[in-house]
């Protein structure tokens, strides 16, 4: 089952709130890729007389990663991004080798895409597998090369046995195959590859982990949930405007919610995640909910039942009384994190198909989100198979997370929530590069 990728969605993604925090490498075994050949051998090396080429116009916000998708698996590695200077295509006659003197200023270009580095991240949940690959631009962003997203459901039937199963397993393993095969193809700077709830909560989840090294070749680590809320609030802090004074952060998993209380009515840092004044993690998410209440047939008092589940686990979370005071305040709002948001989002646009770019970024006010709750709940599992922007892989989950969003929607009422359709994987990658110092220099990468 794919997934509709969710962070690859536009050639560059801010990151300009990152936290730097714990890096590691990509434990994977690194294969060196075959040499490119010239795609028309020495044909290329002269210019053809007769009709003057065309040279074809990119479309604007066209990803990198697609066009590698069409490359042979081996030719990944070298695939060539964006630059400061001409187009390189190979077709095109090349420059003589006694080129004009370089202008002062083009010395403070940036590096060609091919010679910035290189980060990745990937993140095995509960219900997804993703990967991200991108490099440097400007300071606090970056641009996607590469990216992966399926839904393996890892998590399936973990409530009831407390262990993974074969086949989730199985179909996660697939996936991580698929994603070894990516980051062997280029030479990472670093990555940071991470398991969250189903490892984490699983008896068997490090015995799992074991066998991901062995077959796919990529050693995960398994984050505690502090962790993984931090990186969310990495992930989003560029969504946050200056103006604002708090901001309750959410991330709806599939089998935890993440949830931070975020205060900058004091003097702001650059780094979003330093005004983190409380946050908890719910063992509970859209797999775990859906598989205790049904997701298939979700009658008003299913859903209430589940509304009221979640709300409960909310009633001990000590630190939710941390913004009371800025509640009130129009400078006060929610920012969502998942899938139940984007879907909701969608749903709300009305949108043929799923657009992150439309999405990411979208403010709801209280009675749209008001509204297209009340119209999934009432929607039955053919209808809501049958909506492109929810589709038969998030069809039994998606009353689930709305049930979630519902009860943090009760604690914290406000009358704007905006949606992000990014989180770890951005967080992941904005915390590796900050740390990394790629921004340094006025955004330039390191050689």
């Amino acid at each position: 089952m794919e997934d509709r990728d969710t962070g690859a969605g536009a050639p560059e993604v801010g990151a300009s709130s990152a936290s730097p925090g714990p890096s590691g490498q990509g434990n994977w075994q690194q294969r060196r890729p075959p040499e490119q050949r010239s795609a028309n051998g020495q044909a290329a090396d002269a210019p053809q007389k007769g009709k003057p080429k065309k040279r074809r116009k990119r479309r604007r916000g066209r990803k990198v990663f697609a066009r590698d998708e069409a490359r042979p698996e081996g030719d990944r590695s070298a695939a060539p991004g964006k630059t400061a200077g001409p187009a390189t295509d190979p077709k095109q006659t090349p420059a003589p080798a006694a080129a004009p003197a370089s202008r002062p200023e083009q010395a403070t270009r940036r590096p060609p895409a091919h010679e910035l580095p290189v980060f990745a991240a990937l993140d095995l949940g509960t219900n997804n597998c993703r990967l991200l690959v991108a490099v440097p631009t400007r300071h606090g962003q970056f641009r996607v090369i590469d990216a992966f997203s399926r839904i393996v459901r890892l998590g399936e039937g973990l409530t009831a046995s407390g262990r993974l199963g074969q086949p989730a397993m199985d179909r996660a393993v697939e996936a991580l195959k698929v994603c070894g095969d990516k980051l062997r193809g280029r030479k990472i700077r670093k990555a940071r590859l991470i398991a969250t709830e189903a490892c984490r909560s699983a008896a068997n989840g490090v015995e799992f982990l074991e066998r991901v090294e062995r077959e796919a070749g990529l050693k995960l680590e398994i984050i505690d949930r502090q962790t993984e809320a931090r990186l969310a609030v990495s992930g989003c802090g560029s969504l946050v405007e200056r103006d604002t004074q708090g901001v309750v952060l959410f991330d709806i998993g599939g089998g935890s919610s993440e949830i931070a209380l975020i205060d900058l009515s004091g003097r702001r840092s650059p780094r979003l995640a330093n005004h983190i004044v409380s946050w908890t993690s719910l063992p509970v998410g859209v797999v775990s909910l859906a598989e205790r209440f049904g997701g298939r047939t979700v009658t008003r008092e299913i859903f209430d039942a589940m509304v009221d589940d979640v709300a409960g686990r909310l009633a001990t979370f000590d630190g939710r009384d941390r913004l009371s005071h800025l509640k009130a305040s129009p400078n006060f709002h929610l920012l969502g994190t998942s899938g139940t948001v984007t879907t909701l989002a969608g749903v709300h646009l009305d949108l043929d198909r799923y657009d992150r770019r439309r999405v990411d970024g979208l403010w709801m006010d209280r009675d749209s989100v008001d509204r297209m709750v009340e119209r999934l709940v009432g929607w039955d599992f053919q209808q809501r198979c049958a909506n492109p922007c929810i589709g038969a892989d998030r069809a039994d989950l998606v009353l689930a997370g709305c049930a979630i969003l519902e009860a943090i929607r009760a604690v914290w009422p406000s009358e704007r929530l905006r949606v992000a359709d990014r989180g770890l994987r951005e967080g992941i990658l904005s915390e590796l590069m900050a740390d990394d110092g790629v921004w340094r220099n006025d955004g330039r990468g390191r050689g």
